[in-house]
């Protein structure tokens, strides 16, 4: 009922998900614990602070600021245009651990500088589309590049990722996935004209923001020490949620802060939080209620035999993922009902269940064909925020589609075996 409501979008979804959650407990389907576990854990906790902290950068002005001076240095056609597009994406994953808040600032950037072209609305509408569309392969570089669905790969496996051991693991197929959406830009999305750009009008709009102002400065120095504590995992076991959080919390101080107010909470949407603890939920009481088995071994397994090679599993994740994310849509709820059935498959061929989690994780979030199969895609749709409609996204979608086949059942493949997880 939850996946048929949430495809059909017959509520927003956040209702259908508590509805899930309460029928769970009240049918005694599981223990509140176990419904609710999600939050016994860092993954919403990092989610909570994601949200903040990409508040703080915002408000702050030092996005603005980065953004602006990248593009008055190295903008001066459309085929630069849509480079930095993707490395300001990049960039801003580090900064900003969401990819809506970081594509709303490039996307606001992006309006001074196709005014300063003065360019014609199809072009805009290109440019509207590319400033989503990257932050989609971008966003699966880091793990808090998407603080709200990175996570759940490392929750379902069962095995705890760092975000060094996340770039070492997902780092080289995410890149390959950013250049592979970057040339069907280039090849799907010419410009109709020439692009000249007026760049004194963007490095007029970079002088106005003035000298780096003492919140800015203040949020440099809590980002990179979040930067480091990340990256250093394996040296004091402290888990990226609790950093996330802590570091949010910590520009709320006075004196070392006061980066941040008490209206930041607002920044932190509800209903994707009930969202995000309902498809966990899918995955945790499922196995606990045996569904995820049954599932497995009287559905999955009478009709696909269990794979004896990691390129066949790669090719049936593939096609189980993608086929099931077209129907149902929601990413999030396709990964708490998909990747439990193929980490089942790691323990059958004894492997890690990274492998298959990963994997699962790239073919549904890497993939759309229509604006509702990303959040990303879909929030920037419309007139006011991309100018783009479903036309620019199922002409994308459909080449796509093999470009997400060629990083699931090749790249990842041969990366994997690289870094010895099989």
């Amino acid at each position: 009922m939850t996946i048929v409501f949430w495809a059909t979008q017959i509520v927003q979804p956040g209702f259908t998900a508590a509805l899930f959650l309460m029928l769970l407990i009240i049918f005694k389907v599981a223990e509140p614990a176990t419904v609710f576990s999600p939050w016994l854990n860092s993954t919403m906790w990092l989610v909570m602070g994601a949200y903040i902290i990409a508040h703080a950068v915002t408000s702050s002005g030092l996005g603005e600021r980065i953004a602006y001076g990248f593009i008055g240095k190295f903008v001066n056609s459309y085929r630069s245009i849509v480079f930095s597009i993707f490395i300001l994406n990049v960039i801003m994953s580090l900064f900003i651990p969401h990819p809506f808040p970081k594509a709303f600032l490039i996307m606001s950037v992006m309006k001074v500088v196709m005014d300063a072209s003065k360019m014609e609305k199809s072009d805009r509408i290109k440019i509207g589309f590319t400033v989503f569309a990257a932050a989609v392969p971008t966003s699966m570089i880091f793990l808090t590049g998407d603080g709200s669905f990175a996570p759940l790969v490392s929750s379902i496996s069962g095995v705890q990722v760092s975000w060094i051991s996340w770039l070492g693991i997902m780092g080289v197929p995410a890149v390959v996935m950013t250049l592979l959406t970057m040339g069907l830009i280039f090849l799907l999305f010419r410009p109709k004209n020439k692009i000249v750009i007026n760049k004194e009008e963007v490095v007029l709009k970079s002088k106005s923001l003035g000298k780096l102002s003492q919140k800015e400065i203040r949020v440099i120095v809590w980002l990179v020490i979040a930067i480091v504590l990340w990256m250093t995992y394996s040296l004091h076991g402290i888990d990226p949620g609790w950093i996330t959080l802590i570091v949010a919390v910590c520009m709320s101080l006075p004196i070392v802060g006061e980066v941040i107010t008490p209206k930041a909470w607002s920044e932190v949407p509800v209903p994707t939080l009930v969202f995000l603890t309902a498809a966990l939920a899918i995955s945790k009481v499922g196995a606990e209620s045996g569904m995820t088995d049954w599932l497995f071994n009287d559905v999955i397994k009478q009709l696909i035999s269990t794979p004896q090679s990691i390129l066949v599993l790669a090719l049936v994740i593939f096609v189980v993922a993608v086929v099931c994310h077209m129907v149902l849509g929601s990413c999030i709820a396709v990964m708490g009902l998909v990747c439990p059935l193929m980490v089942s498959y790691a323990t059958e061929m004894n492997i890690s269940p990274l492998i298959p989690a990963f994997m699962t994780y790239t073919a549904i979030y890497a993939h759309y064909l229509f604006p509702h199969h990303n959040l990303p895609i879909l929030v920037g749709s419309g007139e006011d925020n991309g100018g783009y409609s479903t036309k620019e996204t199922l002409r994308m979608g459909l080449p796509l589609t093999v470009a997400v086949f060629v990083v699931v059942c090749l790249v990842e493949v041969g990366w994997f075996k690289v870094i010895g997880l099989y």
